[in-house]
């Protein structure tokens, strides 16, 4: 795809707790283990398209590298495939990304599930 923005700006990360609050209260979610990803449309007039939170439960990972590497990890391959987003809808969302899973997963593996995350994103708008 050509000029596709690769960048993950502080204007797609989700930090407004009003957005957060509801987005866990009214949000659906998809799952493609080990990640889940809870979405909601807003009408809000938000700085982009997207805004996504990424989170790792302290309960599957004590130590705060293992979860900052998984954070990592999710927010890059989120970077590289969020053109496909845009694709789908043309609507404002919100989302979290949650790893759900136990061991400590490897890139191609977060990668290939973020885009599952997508795909099912999209039968469910499509299912709206």
């Amino acid at each position: 795809m050509k000029n596709a923005d690769y960048s993950f700006p502080k204007s797609e990360r989700l930090r407004k707790l009003k957005h957060i609050q509801q987005l866990f209260s009214e949000g659906k979610s998809v799952q493609s283990y080990p990640l889940k990803m809870i979405f909601l449309s807003v009408e809000d007039n938000l700085e982009s398209q997207f805004q996504v939170l990424v989170s790792v439960p302290k309960r599957g990972f004590k130590r705060a590298v293992h979860r900052n590497r998984i954070k990592r990890l999710i927010r890059e391959s989120y970077r590289l495939q969020k053109h496909f987003l845009s694709e789908i809808t043309s609507e404002k969302y919100v989302f979290a990304i949650i790893f759900v899973g136990k061991e400590m997963p490897e890139y191609d593996l977060i990668f290939r599930k973020i885009m599952g995350c997508f795909e099912k994103f999209g039968e469910e708008i499509k299912a709206q």
